[in-house]
């Protein structure tokens, strides 16, 4: 396929080096997305429940399958599509020239989900236009950081519009859409077992934030960023994945998840090759270049994600997490935003690895239902709001 400059829009954005809450005030600095790209996402329906029922991790795993199987197709046509993680789900936005392609791999996906997991993965997509006709702005920039790491960062209230849309319409089953090829999903890890925060007091924090209705966005993230900034320290400092917390988990419950993820059923020689590589794993985070990889694994964990609304993962003590509280609540109070939090004694990571140099990404949540939770804290905000 021949390669588009409309192909690579985000491909040739800037990556900017200044601190997120200056880039928000930066209007210039954001960039409106192409009218004839599209909006696709995926989530886990009735993932709160999975969640008490003891599947978040495989949640978590079905929402990184679904960034995996989109990554890998626009990596073969060279191609860089902003995505964000979601904990139950993913979003991303995407040129025409893959439209047909990633949908059918995320139906393929939703197919290996349900028939493996029960687990019920919706689908649906939004073009652009669409969003822009009903009034909605979808603007990017890119934001590096960390030394390895740059991340989309999206104002507008386009993809929450898409979201509502997608979940309001019923979705056709998988066979009723595309035929169904071979999926991809190499690059996809789930290995490490629950981490523990950095410092024994520490705590894992997961939040969500939206601006109210009126309220311009970029002025109030860049409150709450610089409010996080000043009460936790710099984004390194409040990572929940630390290099001495991280452990291998060689089981085969866990490797067997991947393994039906990914290949979307049973395969013995798969579940011995990769309990055998994965035990001796242990032995090469020990050598120079295992050390290496595990410096970028944390440089490159995936733990703030802005696509219309704030969804960020951090650790630090109770206190610090009462003083953001009381910052949030007089936010909230005065009719700035809207926000979920929910507070876990450990943080879960699943991984995309194309390469153990530096085309890998770690999406990181929090180990009981994080994001799942702040976000369901938030609805009920939300829903109270339309109520009374």
């Amino acid at each position: 396929m021949a390669v588009t400059s409309n192909d690579l829009f985000y491909s040739r954005l800037p990556v900017n080096e200044i601190p997120l809450g200056d880039l928000l005030m930066e209007n210039h600095l954001f960039f409106k997305v192409p009218d004839n790209w599209h909006v696709l996402i995926t989530d886990v329906k009735n993932s709160t429940q999975a969640a008490l029922d003891g599947q978040h991790q495989t949640v978590n795993l079905v929402a990184t399958g679904s960034i995996v199987a989109a990554l890998n197709i626009a990596f073969k046509d060279n191609i860089s599509v902003p995505f964000f993680f979601g904990g139950d789900g993913a979003t991303f936005i995407i040129p025409p020239s893959l439209l047909t392609a990633t949908l059918t791999a995320l139906q393929q996906h939703r197919e290996n989900t349900l028939n493996n997991f029960n687990l019920d993965l919706r689908v649906g997509h939004v073009p652009v236009t669409e969003v822009y006709e009903q009034g909605h702005e979808l603007r990017l920039s890119k934001l590096k950081t960390s030394d390895l790491f740059n991340i989309p960062v999206l104002l507008g209230t386009g993809l929450t519009f898409a979201e509502r849309k997608i979940k309001a319409e019923d979705q056709p089953s998988p066979s009723q859409l595309y035929n169904t090829g071979e999926l991809d999903m190499s690059g996809m890890h789930c290995r490490w077992d629950k981490i523990k925060p950095p410092a024994n007091n520490f705590e894992v924090v997961c939040l969500q934030v939206i601006a109210k209705e009126g309220i311009q966005q970029a002025d109030a993230f860049k409150q709450v960023i610089e409010s996080i900034d000043k009460i936790y320290g710099a984004p390194e400092a409040r990572k929940p994945i630390s290099i001495s917390k991280l452990r291998m988990m060689a089981t085969f419950e866990k490797i067997g998840r991947e393994m039906r993820t990914r290949l979307g059923g049973f395969n013995a020689m798969y579940l011995l090759r990769t309990w055998i590589t994965t035990s001796l794993g242990k032995i090469y985070f020990k050598t120079k270049k295992g050390k290496e990889y595990l410096y970028k694994l944390v440089d490159m964990s995936d733990t703030l994600v802005i696509d219309g609304k704030i969804n960020t993962v951090i650790t630090g003590s109770a206190e610090q997490r009462e003083q953001l509280k009381k910052v949030l609540d007089d936010l909230e109070n005065r009719n700035k935003i809207l926000y979920g939090l929910h507070v876990s004694s450990e943080s879960v990571m699943s991984c995309y690895v194309r390469n153990m140099d530096d085309q890998h990404v770690h999406f990181v949540d929090g180990a009981d239902g994080g994001y799942t939770n702040a976000a369901g804290v938030l609805k009920k905000k939300i829903y109270s709001l339309q109520t009374n």
